[in-house]
């Protein structure tokens, strides 16, 4: 239940940062690259979540399962 919550939390973070550079793509006129910032938060929160979902794999917290049967 712990791995879920994680999980969700990543997903939470990663929507955020998604929408902080599309807001500062649209809307910020300066030239602080907060757009670039953002996402680039994002891709890393990506890459940690995708490590963090093939570690939780190998240690046995999550396990896969068939769809449909």
């Amino acid at each position: 239940m712990v791995v879920n919550g994680f999980i969700v939390i990543f997903l939470v973070a990663i929507i955020v940062a998604l929408l902080a550079g599309g807001y500062f793509v649209v809307r910020d006129p300066s030239t602080q690259r907060r757009a670039l910032w953002a996402l680039i938060w994002r891709v890393g929160l990506q890459a940690l979540l995708l490590i963090f979902l093939v570690l939780a794999f190998f240690f046995g917290w999550i396990k896969p399962h068939g769809v449909g049967g």
